[in-house]
């Protein structure tokens, strides 16, 4: 069965207003303030370190990972105490989805938030039955873009891999594809706009209504 694999973060959904939130609530509690803002959106898609360490950064004093190990699991309970307050699905992205499924596709999401997050995500926004897989960052003891987590996804949705493709928004997506060898599609209404075609996926997506006919030309 032909499948297509999301990524969640940038790609399904705009998270990333919540995820500077939560960083913000960890720089906040140390006396810092709010230290990022909207501007920070792509370093955002890149996780809670990395939001961590560009915060620290702003901060003008000697930091150090041990600092971004100890502000995580406080970034993490935040995040969860305030998962959906300003998160929206991208125009679309549901419409795609069910169109894929009605043409006898499977679909799965393949993220790098841990995978209780993003089940409770998806919960709260009403989609978490449409998709047949979900696997996290740490659903298994790799993430992406090791190949294991995408693979896990396809086939747990009873799609074949052989026959799938991954649409996602980052390099981290794009080396996936790559580790795989599967066609990936990468959208261009993410933080990082039409620059995402520097990593020459094999196609871009500018509007989820594109998608079914994107996927019946890679995927045939």
């Amino acid at each position: 069965m032909r499948c297509v694999v999301f990524d969640l973060d940038g790609t399904l959904a705009d998270t990333s207003a919540d995820l500077l939130a939560a960083a913000n609530a960890v720089f906040g509690a140390g006396g810092h303030g709010d230290l990022l803002g909207p501007a920070d959106a792509l370093t955002a898609f890149h996780g809670g370190r990395a939001m961590l360490r560009l915060g620290y950064q702003r901060i003008g004093r000697v930091w150090s990972e041990a600092d971004v190990d100890a502000g995580y699991p406080l970034l993490l309970r935040a995040y969860r105490d305030a998962i959906a307050v300003h998160t929206v699905l991208y125009p679309g992205a549901m419409a795609a989805v069910e169109a894929l499924k009605s043409q006898g596709y499977a679909v799965s999401i393949c993220t790098n938030k841990p995978e209780a997050l993003a089940e409770e995500l998806l919960r709260r926004l009403g989609v978490r039955e449409a998709f047949g897989a979900l696997i996290g960052a740490d659903t298994l003891a790799t993430r992406k873009p090791d190949a294991a987590p995408y693979v896990a996804a396809v086939q747990l949705a009873g799609g074949t891999v052989a026959r799938s493709m991954l649409v996602g928004d980052t390099e981290t997506d794009r080396n996936t594809g790559l580790a795989v060898g599967v066609p990936v599609a990468l959208v261009t209404f993410g933080p990082e706009g039409a620059g995402v075609a520097r990593l020459q996926p094999e196609a871009l997506l500018d509007h989820f209504d594109d998608l079914p006919g994107l996927a019946a030309r890679l995927l045939g």
